[in-house]
């Protein structure tokens, strides 16, 4: 065995864990989804890691498990918002910015943001800059600002 790989598996068996956020684990129906379908996963390759005695998919797998685990037993189900005049967590937003772009947004809970695909963190400054807020309010939004043209 090479010393490379020796340093390569001790290093894995000194990942840092992760850092969990120190706000609230607000979670969308969708959300607890993909916390338990993360651990489902990550349970499975950690049964295959022991099968395979793969001290490196064990080291992985054990790692994203703690947090994903942390993440479920903090995990607060918001029920969808039952009036859509103000935007609240789990509100669909379509935004108008200044330079005449149209942007949908959902805001979610942390793990579950992905801006590319439309959904912000609850915590993100374009989503506290929306809660509460109505249609044709503006806010700020980046280095422009934003009209809240519809809430769903």
């Amino acid at each position: 065995m090479s010393r490379a790989f020796v340093k390569e598996t001790e290093a894995l068996d000194e990942l840092p864990e992760r850092l969990v956020s120190e706000h609230r684990n607000l979670v969308t129906p969708e959300g607890l989804a993909l916390i338990e379908g993360e651990i489902k996963r990550l349970q499975e390759d950690l049964n295959a890691g022991r099968e395979s005695d793969d001290r490196n998919a064990i080291a992985r797998a054990s790692h994203d498990l703690r947090y994903w685990s942390q993440r479920l037993a903090t995990a607060e189900l918001q029920p969808p918002a039952s009036d859509a005049s103000v935007v609240a967590f789990g509100a669909r937003v379509t935004l108008e910015r200044n330079d005449g772009r149209m942007q949908k947004f959902r805001i979610v809970g942390e793990d579950e943001a992905d801006p590319a695909k439309g959904s912000i963190s609850y915590v993100s400054p374009l989503a506290q800059a929306l809660l509460g807020k109505a249609e044709g309010d503006t806010v700020k939004a980046g280095s422009g600002e934003a009209e809240i043209i519809k809430i769903e």
